[in-house]
């Protein structure tokens, strides 16, 4: 029996809108939701809470933190990430919520787990390290463009864009000295909508999925820094 219990639930779900954006070195992302489940709050997903999310005229496809685990684990698990090259990770739901994580946390490697530490960032709007100070994840303040680098390029990423690029060529055209932003969409379907970015672009003529669009850029980025 799914119990939508009380004025907390309701306001928790409100806030934390389904998760639809992600960034690389800074990340529009997610929607993350709640739900009160036999008294145990519970992530939302396409899988596990269909039947609910429909009775409620939600659509299950708007649903889908596994798609930003997947790309959070691609970019983390990068070459240029462990090249000390990523500066920062910014996740923002759809209701505008802005979370920072840190580049050298350890996202678990299973959904399962994946889930459980994201409802406890909702929860507690932080996560510590074992044993240390240091949140390695952690909500904070809009707008994103106040924590970016200054003179930073910022581009977008969407199959629709007209602007249809190889990637490798793209980075090494930027020269060295620039910071970049790379704001990708982690959704099912649909496209960023953002009003920062200076550029927007296709890298492929095929659709890809935000873990894949990922793989193509980090890797363009170690073969122009020479990180192998």
């Amino acid at each position: 029996m799914i119990t939508k219990k009380t004025s907390e639930y309701e306001a928790l779900v409100q806030k934390w809108q389904s998760i639809k954006k992600l960034t690389i070195i800074s990340n529009d992302i997610l929607v993350l939701n709640l739900l009160l489940y036999i008294q145990t709050y519970q992530l939302l997903n396409s899988d596990d809470h269909a039947n609910f999310l429909r009775k409620n005229k939600k659509n299950p496809a708007d649903y889908r933190p596994d798609i930003t685990h997947q790309a959070l684990l691609t970019i983390l698990d990068s070459p240029v990430n462990k090249a000390g090259r990523l500066q920062a990770v910014y996740v923002r739901t759809e209701k505008g919520v802005l979370f920072e994580i840190k580049p050298h946390v350890r996202i678990p490697r299973t959904y399962k787990r994946f889930s459980g530490i994201m409802l406890q960032l909702l929860q507690k709007l932080s996560i510590t390290a074992v044993g240390k100070r240091e949140k390695l994840l952690r909500v904070i303040k809009n707008p994103v463009t106040q924590y970016l680098p200054v003179n930073s390029r910022k581009i977008g990423f969407s199959h629709s864009s007209e602007k249809l690029v190889n990637m490798n060529k793209y980075i090494a055209a930027t020269g060295g000295d620039t910071d970049l932003v790379f704001v990708i969409g982690a959704m099912a379907h649909g496209k960023i909508e953002t009003d920062y970015t200076e550029d927007f672009l296709a890298i492929s003529g095929y659709p890809l999925s935000a873990a894949y669009c990922i793989s193509r850029i980090c890797e363009a980025l170690a073969e122009n820094w020479d990180i192998l």
